[in-house]
């Protein structure tokens, strides 16, 4: 993620890890010879925004659980990722919580019965607001790629919603989709 090189794909954030395996992006970052790491600034119900709302389909105002990270790499700041969840899932378990979730959220929610089955993302670019602009360390018109990720269980529930800011020099997306 520190250079064009740096190709980024989906999957390895949406399939829950094998026990005693450590979290998708240290893993991504190791087997660059990198470290990756992440800051939980803040875990805990919030009332969802009318964007966050939409996105899990729930009310605007209604309690949802986030986990407000600052994505590392080297011990560089690269990434802002707010995830949100229903309290009906979130409530109560480590995702409401600050500690990291050994695996990662998504493997902690497949072990609470909550296995996303369906993915939709949208990839916008914007520049950054002052905040995002400090803490990423961004020049002034240095443009960000906001990622909006919902994650949808079997029966098309939204279980997940990801809110993700980065650097858009610093970024190549890559997405494979698998048809039949």
């Amino acid at each position: 993620m520190s250079d064009s090189k740096w190709v980024s794909a989906s999957m390895p954030y949406l399939t829950p890890r094998e026990r005693g395996q450590g979290d998708a992006w240290g893993a991504e970052a190791a087997a660059r010879g990198r470290k990756g790491g992440q800051r939980i600034v803040h875990a805990g119900e919030v009332p969802a925004s009318g964007e966050v709302a939409d996105l899990l389909g729930v009310a605007v105002g209604e309690a949802v659980v986030v986990r407000r990270r600052v994505i590392e790499l080297d011990g560089q700041p690269i990434e802002l990722t707010d995830t949100y969840y229903p309290t009906a899932i979130a409530r109560g378990t480590r995702l409401a919580e600050r500690g990291k979730i050994p695996g990662g959220a998504v493997t902690l929610l497949a072990e609470l019965g909550h296995r996303g089955v369906r993915v939709r993302e949208d990839v916008t670019a914007r520049m950054p607001d002052p905040d995002e602009r400090e803490t990423l360390r961004l020049d002034t018109g240095e443009p960000v790629l906001r990622l909006n990720r919902v994650t949808f269980d079997e029966a098309g529930q939204p279980i997940q919603t990801d809110l993700i800011v980065m650097p858009a020099h610093r970024q190549r997306l890559r997405y494979e989709i698998q048809v039949g």
